[in-house]
Formats: C-alpha cells, sequence, structure tokens
C-alpha cells in the first residue's frame, strides 16, 4: 500500500512539472501572451500608419490640393498675387548681467542678429520679387 501511495504521488509531482517546466507550461504560455500583446500594439500602430498614407494618397489623387498643401508646407511657394509673410519669434530676453564685458557682448550679438536677420528678409524678398517678375514677362 506504502508502494503504491508513493508511485502515485511520483507520478503526481511529474505531471505537475510539466505544468511549470519544458514545453507548453504556463511561463511559456505568459511569455508568448505577452509577445502576442506587444505584436497586437505594434499591428495597431503600423495600421494607424497605414491609413494615414492611403489618406494622403487619396487626397494626392482625388487633385491638387495635396500638391498645393506639400508646396506651400514643404516647398514655401506661394500663388501670384500672395504676399508671404514669415514670423520669426524671438527667444525671451535674458537678465542683464552685472559684469561689464556681457553686457556689451550681449548688445554686439544681438545687432549682429538682427542685421543678419534684416540681410536674409532682403534676400527673400529680392528673390519673390524676382520671381513675380519672371512670371509675368513671360506671359
Amino acid at each position: 500500500m506504502k508502494a503504491l501511495l508513493v508511485i502515485f504521488s511520483i507520478l503526481l509531482i511529474l505531471l505537475l512539472a510539466r505544468l511549470w517546466v519544458g514545453p507548453g507550461s504556463y511561463p511559456e504560455r505568459w511569455r508568448t501572451e505577452q509577445r502576442t500583446t506587444i505584436q497586437k500594439i505594434e499591428n495597431e500602430k503600423k495600421q494607424q500608419q497605414i491609413d494615414k498614407i492611403r489618406a494622403e494618397l487619396e487626397d494626392a489623387e482625388s487633385g491638387k490640393d495635396a500638391f498645393e498643401e506639400r508646396a506651400r508646407s514643404e516647398l514655401g511657394m506661394i500663388k501670384k498675387g500672395e504676399t508671404f509673410f514669415e514670423v520669426i519669434l524671438q527667444p525671451e530676453k535674458e537678465q542683464p548681467e552685472k559684469k561689464a564685458g556681457k553686457s556689451d557682448t550681449n548688445t554686439q550679438n544681438t545687432q549682429k542678429e538682427k542685421s543678419r536677420s534684416n540681410r536674409d528678409k532682403k534676400q527673400r524678398d529680392n528673390k519673390m520679387q524676382k520671381a513675380n517678375s519672371g512670371k509675368t514677362e513671360t506671359k
């Protein structure tokens, strides 16, 4: 009787061990479920990207509105008769330091930045005028 009890105990232990170790065990199943949820999340992100690209493609196929929008945003193009305005936000001014050399350097730097931005604006305006005048002359 004791031998039979020992044999059944060993069989029970072996069967329970398969649940915790080896293929088809609980830990393996948990890892698989984690990988599955991660893959589902990645699939949802990819599907969102696909939907976005499909929407852009439909816009591109539907007409010139998408091309015009892209030309404006990415290439900085404007329509005939429009005026281009660029808003440049200046960063917050720093507190003036009490050291003598610092304020002079800051003033010189801001003057250089202003002259640089004015020069850039003039160059852009000249390019725009040339482009507009070239378009009207060819007609």
